[in-house]
């Protein structure tokens, strides 16, 4: 019975968890760039379960109890990659990828330590200078470094392979970059990612580059509106099943006193 307790536990701390991701997606559901989460679930391991000190054994040797199922165990949290719509802003610096791949961005942390970090967010802006920054004011990254524009050009534009013309003259290429595993990356904010040790970088090759667009969130209100009802409930189911066996026990314990 306590092992039912037990079970009923873990059912509720996966469901909150899957809460929390949820609730997440949904609050990003009008940020740009942003890519939803997910989670998955698993039965415990039978490792999980040992008996310690066990007389038929070494001296403090755990041993396995079998095929015994102690509940669920939280699994792993992985992004969605897929596309998120594209938004007709007619700004001349918003810019959407079509496709695989990330922009490259020159991030500095408050104690001054540059890395590059990854984004499919493209609301950039220029500098009085002319760089061309993301809206946190951090310096988007071309083939050669950091772009540059001239801020008193006719016409500025982007084409679909990221060369940047003003003025019908080529002045920088944005720099794509997509990933042979996506699992590689990890969250840094809402919509930048850091590449960790073993991530191997490639050419997007199918990435497109569309000048005057935004891509949206790929995460869905509905989708995750049902995705947590549907959490709420197990939740309860377990919450109901957690009340269960706390009665029975209650019982048990009083009639043990008769």
């Amino acid at each position: 019975m306590l092992r039912g307790l037990y079970t009923a536990y873990t059912g509720m701390r996966n469901e909150q968890y899957r809460m929390d991701i949820m609730s997440n997606n949904l609050a990003n559901a009008d940020t740009t760039g942003f890519k939803k989460e997910g989670s998955t679930s698993q039965a415990y391991a039978e490792v999980m379960a040992v008996k310690i000190k066990d007389v038929s054994e070494n001296p403090n040797t755990p041993k396995r109890l079998g095929k015994m199922s102690l509940g669920v165990k939280i699994g792993e949290t992985f992004t969605d990659f897929s596309q998120g719509s594209l938004r007709d802003t007619g700004n001349t610096y918003d810019i959407a990828i079509g496709g695989s791949g990330f922009f490259n961005i020159e991030f500095t942390n408050k104690a001054g330590e540059t890395s590059t970090k990854y984004t499919r967010d493209g609301g950039f802006t220029i500098t009085k200078d002319g760089y061309l920054v993301t809206k946190d004011g951090d310096y988007v990254l071309g083939e050669n470094g950091r772009i540059q524009l001239s801020t008193t050009a006719g016409t500025t534009v982007f084409d679909r392979s990221g060369n940047i013309f003003q003025d019908d003259r080529l002045v920088a290429s944005l720099k794509i970059t997509d990933f042979e595993d996506t699992n590689y990356l990890t969250h840094y904010g809402e919509t930048m990612w850091d590449a960790k040790e073993g991530a191997v970088e490639q050419d997007a090759e199918d990435a497109q580059i569309y000048q005057g667009y935004l891509e949206m969130s790929n995460a869905s209100v509905v989708k995750e509106m049902v995705n947590m009802i549907t959490i709420s409930r197990q939740y309860e189911s377990n919450q109901k099943m957690l009340t269960t066996f706390d009665e029975s026990l209650e019982k048990s314990m009083t009639l043990s006193k008769v």
